[in-house]
């Protein structure tokens, strides 16, 4: 438990204990709690999609696995992607985790991506953002959400707003406070 920043935790409905909204969530922890579906799902947008991030994260999968990538290549596609998500939930594979979701994010969710930053007004290309500003609006932030939720699948605004406020350098108290009252956006 000593890799989390809290000593809170829960058990999660799966028997796999999960962190406490108390803080923010870093992007191993987002894939390992995250619901298996939508891990496979990233994970097969890459192999097909994204062949080069999915080739980085199969490496560095292998590299923490201490075998080689050859070796989770001849497994079959179900049980290597089971096996990649396990081990990218650990607190040593945070950089193959952050470039995972990063690559999904922004080649596969770029819709949602625009969605929400044209709705606060922030300045980007495609969703990709050069400076965030220091604050937002909490009603504006609130809108965009509320906008989020209502035209992309709950799970997948979750992820996307928990990984904008752990890896993009936002550090917006009325995003962490929305992250940990709303259930919605948690993980369950």
């Amino acid at each position: 438990m000593a890799q989390y920043r809290d000593a809170r935790v829960l058990a999660s409905p799966k028997g796999r204990v999960r962190a406490s909204a108390s803080f923010m969530l870093k992007c191993y922890e987002l894939v390992g709690f995250m619901p298996p579906a939508l891990s496979q799902e990233i994970l097969e947008f890459a192999y097909h999609s994204d062949k080069p991030l999915y080739r980085v994260v199969l490496a560095a999968v292998a590299e923490a696995s201490r075998v080689r990538p050859a070796f989770l290549e001849r497994k079959p596609r179900a049980q290597r992607h089971a096996e990649m998500i396990g081990v990218l939930g650990r607190p040593r594979m945070e950089e193959a985790a952050a470039s995972l979701l990063r690559g999904w994010l922004l080649k596969a969710q770029t819709a949602m991506l625009c969605d929400f930053l044209d709705a606060l007004a922030i300045k980007h290309d495609k969703g990709v953002v050069e400076e965030f500003p220091k604050t937002v609006e909490d009603e504006k932030l609130k809108a965009a959400v509320e906008g989020l939720l209502a035209r992309h699948p709950q799970d997948k605004v979750m992820v996307y707003l928990n990984a904008i406020n752990a890896t993009s350098g936002v550090s917006w108290p009325n995003l962490a406070t929305l992250l940990q009252s709303d259930p919605r956006l948690q993980i369950a």
